[in-house]
Order: structure tokens, then C-alpha cells, then sequence
């Protein structure tokens, strides 16, 4: 059982305030690598975001100098198959989660944690992020989800640099790869984080979640026209679109209800 002063940390743990829920890394003294049971951690905290509706932004972010060093090849041994499984069932789960994704990125991210980051809706890192995948290195063969995800994101030339080439690459050229969205300075990034993640929980959230879901659906080819027609109506017809015209109109912030 882990406790508060286990050199290796803690697991994860969420904080809900208003709209904005939060899941903090907590072993920054093994740049907070995930134990398998932290995968199940992660899991029902996602399960618990999803079940609440006044949520609308999630935030992933670290303590200590790196963001995250994936799951532990150690703890998993013999069995790294079914730990990369439930590894990518997590980042699979964290690109469905409902509300919109940052992934606030305090330093290093490697192996797995490239996935999991890539696999939010926005990335926000410090200047002294870095990122690297060790797979070919360590003779293991990415898992398909996320092999997917870096060429549907990054595109086919990036994901080879990143996965074949095992290049390394710093917070710069993260940015001009399109991997981040924004770079700041080491002391200005908590703060950049909670503002990004305010400006989204400001939205109207019947677009702010139907455009998510379907942005993510014609990213895998599997739009519904049907159900994007539905949300559109439904929006259409909304309260929260009558006081956003009102709010912009009369130059003043909109109060949304979400209905």
C-alpha cells in the first residue's frame, strides 16, 4: 500500500472545482511513472468525470520536474503485454473523455506519456519540456492506438522521427511539430494552464462539447451526420444561443446554462 511518504509517491488524484476537474501525477521522485494500479486509478477518475455533467474542461498535470515517464516495464515483467493493453484502453478512454482535455506539461514526458498527452485536446508545456519514445530501443513495438494517433495527429513523417528514429525532441521543436499549443516560461505555466482551462470553461457547453465529440469523430472517419444534425438543432433551439447573441450584442460576458 503506497502512503505519503513512499519514495515512489502516490497515485493520482482528482480535484473537482466547478467546471474544471483536475488529475494531478504524484511521483515526481520516478517522473511520475503510472504503477499498473494507477492505470485503474485514472480509469474511474475518468468514469467520474464523465458522470458529472457541470464538468467541462479536464486538466491533466504533475508535481515535481517531469510530467510523466508512462507505465513501469518493470512492475509489469513478463506480463508488458496486457500492462500495454490496459495502457492504451487508458489513453483511448482520456481522447473519449466528454469534457474538453489540457494536458499542462511541466517538464519530460517519455514512452507511453507521449500518448497520453497527445491523446488531450490540447497540450500546454514549459520550455524545459522534452519528449522521448525508447521503444525501438527497448525492442518493444508501440501499441496501435497510439501508433495511430501520432500519424493522424503529427502526421506520418513526425511519427516516424519519434517512433522509429527514437529522436528526442525539446519544447521548441515540440511546438513547431504541432505537438504543443502553446510554450511558456517555466514560472508562467500553472498560471497559463488555469487560464486556458477557465477561457474553455467559459463556453456555451452545448457547442463546446457537441464540437469536441464531433471534431474527434471526423478525425477517426466515423462521423454520425445524424446525430451532428441533432446537435445542431438542438443547439439551435437552446437558451444558451439566445443569450450568447444577447451577450455579444450588448458587449458583456454570457452567463450559459447549458440547456
Amino acid at each position: 500500500m503506497t502512503t505519503p511518504t513512499d519514495p515512489a509517491g502516490q497515485p493520482p488524484v482528482l480535484a473537482i472545482e466547478g467546471a474544471i476537474a483536475t488529475i494531478t501525477l504524484r511521483r515526481p521522485a520516478v517522473a511520475n511513472r503510472l504503477e499498473l494500479s494507477d492505470l485503474e486509478v485514472l480509469q474511474a477518475q475518468l468514469a467520474e468525470v464523465n458522470a458529472r455533467e457541470e464538468v467541462l474542461v479536464l486538466q491533466l498535470q504533475a508535481q515535481g520536474r517531469h510530467f510523466c515517464s508512462g507505465f513501469n516495464l518493470g512492475e509489469a515483467g513478463e506480463h508488458i503485454a496486457t500492462a500495454a493493453e490496459r495502457f492504451e484502453a487508458l489513453a483511448a478512454a482520456l481522447e473519449a473523455a466528454r469534457p474538453v482535455t489540457v494536458a499542462v506539461i511541466n517538464g519530460g514526458l517519455y514512452g507511453g506519456a507521449t500518448d497520453l498527452a497527445l491523446a488531450c485536446d490540447f497540450r500546454i508545456a514549459t520550455t524545459a519540456a522534452e519528449m522521448f519514445v525508447p521503444a525501438a530501443q527497448l525492442g518493444l513495438l508501440f501499441y496501435r492506438g497510439g501508433m495511430e494517433r501520432f500519424v493522424a495527429r503529427l502526421g506520418l513523417p513526425v511519427a516516424r522521427r519519434i517512433l522509429l528514429a527514437a529522436e528526442k525532441l525539446d519544447a521548441q521543436q515540440m511546438l513547431a511539430l504541432g505537438y504543443l499549443d502553446r510554450m511558456v516560461e517555466p514560472e508562467e505555466l500553472a498560471q497559463a494552464g488555469q487560464a486556458w482551462c477557465e477561457r474553455l470553461a467559459g463556453m456555451a457547453p452545448l457547442a463546446l462539447l457537441g464540437m469536441k465529440r464531433h471534431l474527434d469523430a471526423i478525425a477517426r472517419g466515423a462521423l454520425d451526420a445524424d446525430a451532428l444534425a441533432r446537435d445542431i438543432a438542438r443547439v439551435n433551439a437552446s437558451q444558451d444561443l439566445r443569450e450568447g447573441v444577447r451577450a455579444w450584442q450588448e458587449k458583456r460576458p454570457a452567463v450559459f446554462k447549458g440547456r
